[in-house]
């Protein structure tokens, strides 16, 4: 009989050490209150939070129901300690039961969070050189995060931000691989540009002062563009003098870089490669019209020069006028000889 009696109250011994919350309610006027209200906890990190019992709630049963660590009770405070957060989703409650068998309860909201293993940037779908004036889509991968729902990705293409990502993911305690991707045009400007993506923990007030952050390795871009003109379009019409030079500069930037023809010349024109055609001394066989073309595989620019070349009139006016005054001189000169004959013959009488 003894022995029954120790049974029964060791039973109830174990039964009360097991106490567990069966029907909560949350709007008791009088609730226990936790310390902090919010945990935030690296996963693998110790923790630990103090749930007290509020001056008016009655001295009854008063407990912590966990789902990992430990209790130690000190009068109307528990204090719940973690050696090291395995767990990513705990939620424990305090309670304390009414006088009319109502169980009180306060819950403590617990984000257990986890850092990427990895994070790298990519064009979607696409490899080797981009292309000017075309789209693209830059995607951003994130691996074996937690929680999901706090993750902020930003894209920058050097230090410049791009555009912002949240996750669309429904939410989840544990970790997740998630691509967030974001859409851009390129132009030439970006040939050589670091495009790289940073992910950000935004875990609010209760998490670590500074946001964990990870950011990807930058990806250099390469863009390939067909040769535009670095030299000022030229004149409709280029006139020069003979024996003048002249210099016809098709000069142009593409990627990769550019050849040059020089076709359509006239009979006179040397033939050229150069992004820079010249004659030393132009005649009249070297009138008429010139064609550069510059070309890459991703297209040709065509750059047309018109050139006219006048006479050299200067020495004939200077001949004429030198003509003209030996002329005058000449008939001076002559008409100054006769007139010293005349006066050389003597008068008869």
């Amino acid at each position: 009989m003894f022995s029954r009696y120790v049974l029964v109250i060791v039973s109830l011994l174990v039964l009360l050490s097991n106490f567990s919350v069966s029907c909560c309610d949350y709007n008791c006027a009088d609730r226990t209150v936790f310390s902090p209200s919010r945990l935030v906890v690296k996963h693998g990190d110790p923790t630990s939070a103090t749930c007290s019992l509020c001056p008016s709630c009655p001295d009854g049963i008063f407990d912590l129901e966990k789902s990992v660590g430990i209790n130690k009770k000190n009068g109307r405070t528990i204090t719940w300690t973690v050696a090291k957060m395995i767990e990513w989703k705990t939620t424990p409650k305090c309670f304390y039961t009414t006088t009319d068998n109502i169980q009180c309860c306060t819950q403590l909201n617990v984000t257990v969070y986890k850092t990427p293993d990895l994070v790298s940037v990519s064009f979607l779908n696409h490899s080797g050189p981009l292309f000017e004036s075309r789209n693209y889509t830059l995607q951003c991968e994130v691996q074996n995060v937690a929680p999901i729902r706090s993750v902020h990705v930003t894209f920058f293409r050097g230090q410049t931000e791009l555009g912002q990502k949240l996750s669309l993911s429904k939410p989840q305690e544990k970790p997740v691989t998630e691509v967030f991707s974001l859409g851009i045009s390129t132009t030439k400007e970006d040939h050589g540009a670091q495009y790289w993506c940073q992910v950000k923990l935004e875990l609010g007030p209760d998490g670590p002062q500074t946001p964990p952050m990870v950011a990807s390795k930058n990806v250099t871009a390469t863009v390939h563009y067909k040769p535009k003109q670095l030299a000022p379009p030229p004149p409709d019409l280029i006139t020069l003098t003979q024996g003048h030079p002249l210099e016809l500069d098709c000069t142009a930037e593409g990627n990769p870089s550019p050849s040059y023809t020089w076709t359509s010349l006239p009979d006179g024109a040397p033939p050229s490669k150069s992004s820079v055609l010249s004659i030393q001394s132009v005649a009249s066989e070297h009138e008429g019209q010139y064609t550069c073309s510059v070309s890459n595989y991703v297209g040709t620019n065509i750059v047309t020069f018109r050139v006219a070349v006048k006479p050299y009139i200067i020495p004939y006016i200077v001949g004429a006028v030198v003509v003209v005054i030996a002329c005058l001189m000449g008939g001076a000169f002559f008409l100054y000889k006769r007139s010293k004959q005349h006066e050389a013959v003597p008068t008869v009488e």
